[in-house]
């Protein structure tokens, strides 16, 4: 089995960029947000389940899931939050179980955004965290996202916060500058993730 490191950070820390790099190093990435996209898509199981428990008012004009609005209850009702995690958690383990048997890189870089607060970190053989600050959280996610404010807070409220977040991190990523100061830093935890994983097989 390849050895498996856990990629999390807070909402606009800079996830999806440094996964990029990670991709174009030939790494294998498997992540748990396209993961769940998949399994919710029109027609699944967990989309039938979902429809039932809410009706139809949760669905697009096109007949899908409006993750809009399903992002809206999640935030403002804990127990909903706690309905689709249990619902969506199960199927999105059996998925990645199924995606790791097929990689073929020397380890495994497992992208999950809620990976503390779903206490899946003993999972993996080390935890990467992306390091920013809530300012640069908070200006990213509304460039990128366009939403309001007050709803990025929200988000960063049920997140764990930076402190909690450190204190689980094998190895952190500082990414409250450009493209060009996290470029060094991945591609020095690639070449010491490459040492790790010969060490694991041997």
């Amino acid at each position: 089995m390849s050895f498996e490191v856990a990629l999390t950070g807070g909402i606009g820390s800079g996830k999806s960029t440094i996964t990029k790099i990670f991709k174009s190093l030939g790494v294998n990435i498997i992540d748990a947000d396209i993961i769940a996209k998949e399994i919710v898509k029109q027609g699944s199981n967990a989309f039938h389940k979902i429809v039932k428990h809410y009706n139809k008012s949760i669905l697009t004009k096109e007949g899908t899931l409006n993750r809009s609005k399903l992002r809206d209850i999640i935030f403002y009702q804990p127990e909903e939050r706690y309905w689709l995690n249990n619902l969506l958690h199960p199927l999105i383990q059996l998925y990645t179980q199924k995606i790791k048997t097929l990689t073929t890189s020397p380890y495994i870089l497992w992208i999950v955004p809620l990976l503390l607060e779903n206490n899946l970190q003993h999972l993996v053989d080390r935890v990467l965290i992306i390091d920013v600050d809530e300012n640069t959280q908070i200006q990213r996610a509304k460039k990128r996202d366009k939403v309001h404010f007050k709803q990025i807070e929200n988000i960063i409220e049920i997140q764990s916060s930076r402190e909690y977040r450190l204190t689980y991190a094998n190895d952190i990523i500082d990414n409250n500058g450009s493209l060009k100061n996290i470029l060094p830093q991945v591609i020095a935890l690639h070449q010491y993730y490459l040492r790790l994983s010969e060490i694991a097989q041997d």
